[in-house]
């Protein structure tokens, strides 16, 4: 079998995926990769793709670029996938894209909206469903400045590629508008060891914060801010994993916490969402109904799609042209566009809040319908 078949087989073809599944951001990767096996067994309910069924192999990287490399090199070397599918962060596909790209294999929507994943002249194997952190940090600022007027913003990161990502996202939104950070404070990956950060931007008075981090530290930050007295507008990105912040902060939070979504609401009334939930429920039943699995779900339906393209002839380069090179997806109305050297699906931007109850609400003015 040729090098670029590889995970390619009469009657199935087999994904790969490193991804957190165990410590502190743990279940950002098992509600993405149950929202990959929800696709994957959608399709094979309906006899797979050219009667190939689809299988996903996962290895746990627990968030740390490190494992994630072995993680990839062994998915690609010795279980010899035909793709991998959902790494989750920053900090991992950073570590990982040069072994897939030096091995031509697909790299399929990473859960992260780093900016440099979305050069596709450098990286032609990533193919990104999700809109990228700059949109996102952008969306944020422009709605915190246009229309809470507000002026004073702060910045608390994760101390890593990821971290500083958001963080100039955030510092070029700004500076858009004539603006500046107001103060930045920064922590450990894999800790929640913010109270410096939270004690560093306090100094300023911020009217807002914006939180660049997982779900635990941004949790753990928003709960010490307030304990202390420290109660601006709290903001933060996709990658935080707003449903399991909500668990988090649920009688806790004292207050309302932003965050921008690149996905619909999970329980909308949208065409693929009703079809998440019905392919959830049967092949991920104990999975939660949230954005990060939603997410997970339409990575799958996107690698059906390119699989179905190419017909029964499955290569790596036929995958990733029908996908990049084709026309546009439409996934039960959630419409995915490549083409013209771009390498990413979606530029939709949602705005949710988590209210004092711990429940999530659209904020209508931003970000299309839900």
């Amino acid at each position: 079998m040729r090098a670029e078949e590889h995970g390619v087989a009469h009657d199935h073809i087999l994904f790969g995926q490193s991804a957190a599944f165990s410590g502190p951001v743990g279940q950002l990767g098992q509600q993405f990769r149950a929202g990959v096996i929800a696709a994957f067994g959608e399709a094979n309910d309906a006899g797979g793709v050219h009667g190939r069924r689809l299988e996903l192999l996962s290895a746990d990287d627990s968030y740390e670029p490190e494992a994630a490399i072995a993680n990839t090199r062994k998915l690609i070397e010795e279980d010899r996938v035909f793709a991998l599918i959902g790494a989750v962060g920053t900090p991992t596909s950073r570590a990982t894209t040069p072994i897939a790209a030096a091995a031509g294999v697909p790299y399929i929507a990473p859960f992260t909206g780093a900016d440099f994943l979305r050069d596709g002249q450098e990286l032609p194997n990533v193919v990104n469903l999700r809109a990228s952190y700059s949109q996102e940090t952008s969306e944020l600022v422009e709605w915190l400045a246009t229309d809470l007027n507000i002026r004073r913003i702060a910045v608390i990161h994760q101390d890593d590629s990821y971290g500083r990502t958001g963080l100039d996202g955030v510092q070029r939104a700004l500076n858009a508008r004539g603006l500046s950070e107001a103060a930045v404070g920064t922590y450990t990956r894999n800790t929640t060891a913010v109270k410096t950060a939270v004690l560093e931007v306090r100094r300023a008075q911020p009217e807002a914060v914006i939180l660049i981090g997982a779900y635990p530290p941004v949790a753990a930050a928003v709960m010490w801010a307030r304990e202390i007295g420290l109660d601006p507008v709290f903001a933060t990105i996709s990658f935080t994993g707003g449903n399991a912040l909500a668990d988090e902060l649920k009688g806790l939070g004292q207050g309302d916490v932003y965050v921008s979504q690149v996905v619909p609401f999970p329980d909308s009334g949208t065409g693929v969402v009703r079809s998440y939930r019905r392919a959830l429920a049967r092949h991920s039943p104990r999975a939660q109904l949230g954005f990060v699995s939603l997410e997970g779900y339409l990575a799958g339906r996107l690698a059906v799609v390119g699989l179905q393209r190419c017909g029964m002839e499955v290569d790596r380069n036929g995958f990733l042209n029908s996908l990049l090179l084709g026309e546009p997806i439409s996934l039960g109305g959630f419409t995915l566009r490549y083409g013209d050297g771009s390498n990413q699906g979606s530029n939709r931007v949602f705005l949710t809040v988590i209210g004092e109850d711990g429940e999530f609400r659209p904020i209508s003015t931003m970000g299309g319908e839900f």
